[in-house]
C-alpha cells in the first residue's frame, strides 16, 4: 500500500510514475477524499475544544448556583454534532483504505519504462537456445508416450488444466523439489518454512492478492480461507502485525508449496500442457530486509534463482519488465525465462520481484533500528526458485534424445534414482 503521507507530500510525482505503469492511473480521488477527511478532522477537533470549554463553564456557573440549562443544551448539540463528523469521516477512512487498496506500487525509476510485454528488456542469456538434428517433442507428447502424466485422468479428477504426475514423472517432479530446497536451504542459506497451503482474507491482502485478484482465486466455501496461489502469501505474512530487530535481517525463507490459480485473465492461453494450469508446485524465496539493503537483496535473491538453472543446464534469459507488466505489488521485477523447444522461444520460470514497504505496510510488518530505536517499515522481496512443473517441461524438452530417451540433469540423479527415462 503507498504511503498516504508519500502521496499528500509528492502527488504530482506519484502520478507520473503511476502513469507509467497505465494512464488511467491516478491517485487524485485519494487526495480529493484525504483533503475532505482533514476538513473533517480539522472541524471536529475545533468542536471538541469548544465543548471542552463549555463543559468547564457549566462547571463554574454551578458552582456559582446559576442555572445551566441552556449551556447545557448547547453542549449537547456541539456532541451530536461531533458524533455526526465522526460517523462521517470513519466513512471516508475506510474509502480512502479501499481505494488505497486498489491502487498498486509505484515502478522504480529503475524499472524500463513501456506501454506492454513486448517493451521488456532483455538483460542476459546463459547458454543457447538447445539444437537437435532430429525433431524435436514437446514435453506434452513426451510426458503422454512415457506415462509421466495423465492429462485426461488429470482432467476426470478435477477439472481442465489440472494434472496427475505418474510413475518416473511422479518421482521426477519430487526429486526437483528436493533438488531446490536443498541447494536454496544448505548451500544459499534460506530458512525452509512449511506453511499453511490456505490463508485468510487478511494474510491474502497483505501481499496484495485480495481485494484486487479475488477472481483469480480459489475461495472456500463458508469460510474465511482461501488456497493459497504462491508461498509468497502466507511467507510474507509470518511476521505481520510483528516489529523484528534489526540484528534479524534480512530474513531468509524457502518454501515449497503447491500454488492454485484460477488463471481467469488467460482464457485460451498455454492450454495444452504444463505451462499454464490451475494447481502447480513451486519452491518460493521470501526476504524481508532494511530498506537500503533491499535493492542488493533483490539482486542476490535473482541470482539464487539463476543458479538453479545454471545447475541444471537450462538455457535462458533475464528479462528487465516494464512498468506497464511488473506485477501489481511490485517496483521493479526481473522474469527468468528459460528456453522451450516446443514454442521455439523462451517462457517465464520465474519472477524476482522487489515491492519495497508496499506489501509491508498492508502487512504491518517493521523493524526496530537498533541505534535511534525508530521503527520502521522492512522492504519484502520475493522470487519463484523455480516453478516446478515449468522446470519439469523444460528438462523433457531441452534433454530429449534422438533414440526417444530424455537425459536427467546429473544434479537430480542422486533424488531420482536414475539418469534417463
Amino acid at each position: 500500500m503507498l504511503d498516504i503521507k508519500l502521496i499528500r507530500e509528492n502527488p504530482e510525482k506519484i502520478n507520473e510514475l503511476l502513469k507509467r505503469r497505465n494512464p488511467d492511473l491516478s491517485i487524485d480521488e485519494v487526495i480529493a477524499v484525504d483533503v475532505k477527511r482533514r476538513q473533517i478532522q480539522t472541524a471536529a477537533d475545533e468542536l471538541r475544544a469548544k465543548r471542552k470549554k463549555e463543559s468547564q463553564k457549566i462547571g463554574e456557573l454551578k458552582m456559582k448556583g446559576e442555572n445551566t440549562d441552556a449551556i447545557q443544551a448547547e453542549v449537547k448539540l456541539i456532541g451530536d454534532e461531533i458524533k455526526n463528523l465522526e460517523e462521517e469521516q470513519t466513512k471516508l477512512d475506510e474509502y480512502q483504505q479501499d481505494l488505497l487498496l486498489h491502487i498498486p506500487n509505484i515502478p522504480s525509476e529503475l524499472t524500463p519504462v513501456g506501454k506492454s510485454e513486448d517493451d521488456n528488456v532483455v538483460v542476459a542469456t546463459w547458454g543457447k537456445p538447445t539444437e537437435f538434428d532430429f525433431e524435436p517433442k514437446p514435453h506434452w507428447e513426451i510426458c503422454e508416450e512415457k506415462g509421466l502424466v495423465d492429462f485426461e485422468r488429470g482432467v476426470k479428477l478435477s477439472q481442465s488444466r489440472f494434472t496427475l504426475y505418474t510413475g518416473k514423472g511422479a518421482k521426477l517432479e519430487r526429486a526437483i523439489i528436493n533438488f531446490f530446497l536443498d541447494a536454496h536451504c544448505s548451500d544459499q542459506g534460506y530458512l525452509e518454512v512449511l506453511p499453511p497451503f490456505m490463508a485468510n482474507a487478511q494474510t491474502m491482502t497483505g501481499t496484495g492478492q485480495l481485494p484486487k485478484f479475488k477472481e483469480d482465486m480459489y475461495k472456500c466455501e463458508n469460510e474465511d480461507l482461501y488456497l493459497i496461489p504462491t508461498a509468497e502469501v502466507p511467507v510474507t505474512n509470518i511476521y505481520s502485525g510483528e516489529i523484528l530487530s534489526e540484528s534479524d535481517l534480512p530474513v531468509k525463507m524457502a518454501a515449497y508449496t503447491p500454488c492454485f490459480r484460477r488463471e481467469a485473465g488467460s482464457a485460451g492461453k498455454d492450454t495444452r500442457g504444463l505451462i499454464r494450469v490451475h494447481q502447480f508446485n513451486k519452491v518460493e524465496l521470501v526476504k524481508l530486509t532494511k530498506p537500503e539493503e533491499s535493492q542488493v537483496e533483490h539482486e542476490k535473491l535473482t541470482e539464487d534463482a539463476e543458479d538453479m538453472l545454471v545447475q541444471l543446464g537450462l538455457p535462458y534469459r533475464r528479462v528487465a519488465l516494464c512498468s506497464a507488466d511488473i506485477g501489481f505489488s511490485a517496483n521493479k521485477c526481473w522474469d527468468l525465462e528459460v528456453w522451450m523447444p516446443s514454442y521455439n522461444t523462451y517462457k517465464e520460470i520465474s519472477s524476482c520481484s522487489n515491492y519495497g514497504d508496499y506489501q509491508a505496510r498492508r502487512a504491518n510488518i517493521r523493524y526496530r533500528d537498533k541505534e535511534t530505536g525508530k521503527v520502521n517499515f522492512v522492504h519484502t522481496i520475493n522470487g519463484s526458485g523455480l516453478a516446478v512443473g515449468r522446470t519439469f517441461a523444460a528438462i523433457l524438452e531441452n534433454f530429449q534424445q534422438k533414440d526417444g530417451t530424455v537425459l536427467i540433469p546429473e544434479v537430480l540423479q542422486k533424488y531420482t534414482g536414475f539418469d534417463r527415462i
